[in-house]
Parts: structure tokens; sequence; C-alpha cells
């Protein structure tokens, strides 16, 4: 089988799905992209405000290189399609005892910064956790986040022909518990313990080598001029113009299969055939039976269970009062203990860290509707929505009048997403943002990867290694185009045997289900 003789059917139109779209498009396949929602992007979304559309998931693009490579891959210029604007302050901070503090883009900058707000001995341990944090993410890089399948022993390999990464490492330690041994000022333990919420996990049960994610954001960060879904807006419209059909609003009801192999996807718009079916959404849709019973072994509870944070997400437009904020400004709770011991119980926290992207920061005048969004974490378990969209509305807004921060007009309870809201965009997610937790030091090892044991079936999204965020799912979707082309290569010279039967046992179906066609 060619390329151009493969037909190949992607569920989601999240980022992953879009990329491995883009790709498969470019080498000739025959792609269908079939999507529940209305436009491409998946959790990359906007929703409209009196402002225009205001992001409502990812807020900037880091790890440029990863998309500056999609886009060359396929004879483009990422520059030619988005723009793209680095940002100068990469975060302001904010501690309710009068504290501030912004990172910058530029390091000497940090430094400088650190040490006006906790003094010398913070700048010289800020200095050396960003060091550690650089030689993770080089050392890590290639034999986890740039591979498909992450083998331990390459892994180990790398740790023993450098040992400082043992200790670098902290095999034994939280991340919370490498960073108290690293800075004297709880504060700054604080602020680099929340980087484990980036990938949906507590600081206190997260593995301290998620330390790399500060070097994954120090290496710079860029707002995408129109939000985040212009990026997904142009990934679709190059793979459009080659050739792949797309066709939002259609769920996909099962996946089915005859003669033991793929034969296609049953959807709410009829049926498409193809041999190859790649599923970007949450890989517990298919433990769970969302799409039939055929897959549903291709994916082990220890790839999906625990399950990683939620969030309470705002997205409106108001006039702000009171605050000097930055793109990007995270107010922090009293105590962060408090607030991850409640997700832990699978409580709302009342003493909770607070994110909060000021879209158009900079571009209009202080004194102007802007649009904004505000995330706080959450657990990964469905309530009933009306009451805790109340209650989280008046902890959220109680929490930014005591900083000093009012809005004009303060957002209502229709400007909230909460995790049932979420379950409900990505089916059987439970409201889980980025699949399994990382809780634990191998849960790298444990995340589902792009093949399956089912000849024909691929994964993708942030559910998947190389994990959750744009830049992993975007490198995913990467992993699974090579795969399916190398697959698709393999059988062109090895041809399978036909096999008898008609329609397998695997792809009986009950009742109808809801829909998982919808990316992440």
């Amino acid at each position: 089988m060619t390329t151009s003789q493969a037909k190949i059917v992607i569920i989601g139109a999240g980022i992953a799905g879009l990329a491995a779209a883009l790709r498969l498009g470019h080498a000739g396949c025959d792609v269908t992209l079939v999507d529940m929602h209305g436009a491409p992007g998946g959790k990359m979304r906007q929703v409209p405000s009196a402002a225009g559309p205001v992001d409502a998931g990812p807020t900037v693009l880091t790890m440029r290189g990863i998309f500056d490579k999609l886009f060359h891959d396929v004879g483009e210029d990422l520059a030619d399609h988005v723009t793209l604007t680095p940002l100068p302050t990469l975060a302001r901070h904010f501690w309710d005892d009068g504290t501030s503090l912004d990172l910058m883009a530029d390091p000497e900058a940090s430094l400088a910064n650190v040490r006006d707000a906790f003094g010398p001995k913070a700048a010289t341990e800020f200095a050396a956790f960003s060091a550690r944090a650089k030689r993770l993410f080089e050392a890590f890089d290639a034999p986890m986040m740039q591979t498909a399948a992450p083998d331990r022993m390459a892994v180990t390999r790398k740790v023993l022909a450098n040992p400082r990464l043992i200790a670098d490492m902290a095999p034994h330690k939280s991340l919370a518990g490498m960073l108290r041994s690293s800075f004297t000022d709880p504060r700054l333990a604080q602020l680099f313990g929340r980087y484990a919420t980036y990938v949906g996990g507590s600081p206190y049960q997260s593995p301290a080598i998620l330390s790399l994610i500060w070097q994954a954001e120090a290496q710079g960060v860029w707002t995408v001029t129109g939000g985040m879904q212009r990026l997904a807006q142009a990934i679709a419209t190059l793979a459009a113009r080659r050739g792949v059909q797309f066709h939002y609003n259609t769920r996909a009801l099962r996946i089915t299969r005859q003669g033991g192999r793929i034969s296609g996807v049953e959807t709410t718009k009829g049926h498409f055939a193809s041999d190859t079916v790649l599923f970007n959404g949450d890989p517990r849709a298919l433990a769970t039976g969302l799409l039939g019973l055929g897959p549903q072994p291709v994916v082990k509870t220890s790839g999906i269970e625990p399950r990683s944070l939620s969030a309470y997400v705002h997205a409106f437009a108001a006039i702000p009062h009171g605050v000097d904020l930055a793109h990007h400004t995270v107010f922090f709770g009293h105590d962060p203990k408090a607030e991850f011991s409640a997700l832990a119980r699978n409580q709302m926290p009342v003493d909770a860290s607070l994110y909060l992207c000021a879209q158009d920061h900079g571009s209009v005048a202080p004194d102007a509707i802007q649009r904004f969004e505000i995330i706080m974490n959450a657990p990964a378990v469905l309530r009933d929505a009306e009451k805790e969209k109340a209650q989280c509305q008046t902890l959220i807004f109680n929490r930014f009048r005591q900083f000093g921060l009012t809005f004009n007009p303060q957002p209502g309870p229709d400007c909230l997403t909460t995790p049932q809201g979420f379950d409900a965009m990505f089916p059987a997610s439970l409201g889980s943002l980025y699949g399994r937790s990382p809780h634990g030091m191998t849960a790298a090892f444990k995340r589902p990867t792009v093949r399956t044991t089912m000849p024909g079936l691929y994964l993708a999204g942030g559910g998947v290694h190389p994990g959750a965020g744009v830049p992993m799912a975007t490198l995913c979707g990467q992993h699974a185009a090579a795969a399916i082309l190398n697959d698709l290569s393999l059988r062109s010279t090895y041809p399978l045997a036909a096999m008898p039967g008609g329609i397998s046992t695997g792809s009986a179906i009950a009742a109808p289900k809801p829909s998982a066609s919808s990316g992440s």
C-alpha cells in the first residue's frame, strides 16, 4: 500500500490530530478528520465576549522549535501563517504579604529581580535551580520527549553516562521536597512548585524531575495574535490545502473492524471507511468502551489512572482596576499545602493560587475593556455544576479583592467552565485536562504510546506520551504520523494476508454512547 492509497480517519481536531493530519496529508495520504465541535483546536478553544473571542484554554506558545519544525517539514514557514510576539515578562507573581516578582525572558533580568525581591542568597539559589532545570531538560529531551516510546534502558544509560543527573533528578523526593531543599525562602518553592500543575499534578506527589518545566518556559514564551486558536486554524487550513477532509459537528460513535482489522469509523454523519484510525482524544474514552468494545483493551488502567487535575476557567471581558497586571499574572494562595490537600480530597480548594491571563495586555488602554482568562485548579470529579459555579465565583473574586483587583463588570457564572463542562466537551475525561496524572517517578512510562496492540489503531493527544501541553501534544502528533507512515511502508513491502470473516465480535456496540470525537 502506498501513502496515496492509504485511507486514514482521525478522530479529534485537537493540536495533536491537526499536526498529524497536516503531516499525513503532506505525505499524500487520503485523510479524513472528524470532530464533535464546530472548529479546530480541541482544548485550544475560544468563547465569545464583549471584546471579541477570548482564549478559554492554553494561552501561550512555548518550545517554539516544535512548531517551526512542523511547518518547515511541510514546506512552510510558521511566521507566514501566525503572528507570534515574544513576551519580555514571562509572568508576574504576587503574594499577599505585598511581595511581587517578575520572571523575565532575559535570564539576567530574572536573576536581578529575584535578588531585589528576596535577597542575594535567594538569587544564588535561583541560579543553581535554573542550571539544574536546564541540565535535566537537555538530558531527557531526546530519550523521552523526542521518542515515540520511551525506553527505560536508554534513559538509564543516559543517567549512568552522567551520574550528576541522579542528584539533579532527586529520585527519592517529590518536586515540593526538592524545592524545599533548593530554596530558603518558601515563596520561591511555592512559585516553582506550581509548575507541576502545568501537567495536572500536585508538587507534593509529582517527581522532582518536573523542575525541568521551568527550562521549557525560560527558553521563551510567545503570544499568538488573535489567540491560540489561530494556530489551530492555520494548521487546519494548511492540512485542507493538502487534501485533508474536515467534518466538524460530527460525533464518532464507534471504531469498526472487519476481518480482524480496522474498517473505519461510524459517525453521526455516516460511516467513513479506512484501514487506519488515529484517535486524538482522552484514552479513557477507549478504555471505557465509548467507541466500541473492540478498542477497549488497547489502553491499560495504569495509563489513565490516577486522573490529573481539572480546572475552573473563567473567560470574559471587563475593565480591570487596582493592580498592574502583566500578560500572565499569578496570585498565590496563603498555603500551598492547603490547596493541594483539598484537591487530593477531591474538594474545591478555598485557599488557592489564581492564574490570570490579560489577553489584550499592552495593546489597549489600561481603562479599556479587555479580555481575560482566570484558571483555578480543580479536582477531576463531577459535581453539581450550578452549585459549584456559585461557590467558585464567590471564592475567586473575593480573593482578587483581597489583592486589590476588581473587574467591571464582574463576570457571571455563564463565563465559568467547571470540570463537568470539560467532561462534556472531552468525553470520558471526567474533566481531567491532562489525562493521567504525573504522580510517581515512573508516571512518564505509564502513559499510552502512539502505537496500540490493535493493528491500524493509533493514539495521539495530551493523554498520550510525551504528555500534556500544546508543545507535547504537537510532538505526539509528529510521533503518530511517523508511526503510521512507517507501518504503511512496511505493509506495502509485506502485504497482510486477507483474513476470513465479516465484522469482528469486538466491534459490537451496546446502546449509543456519547461521542469521543473531540481532540485534546
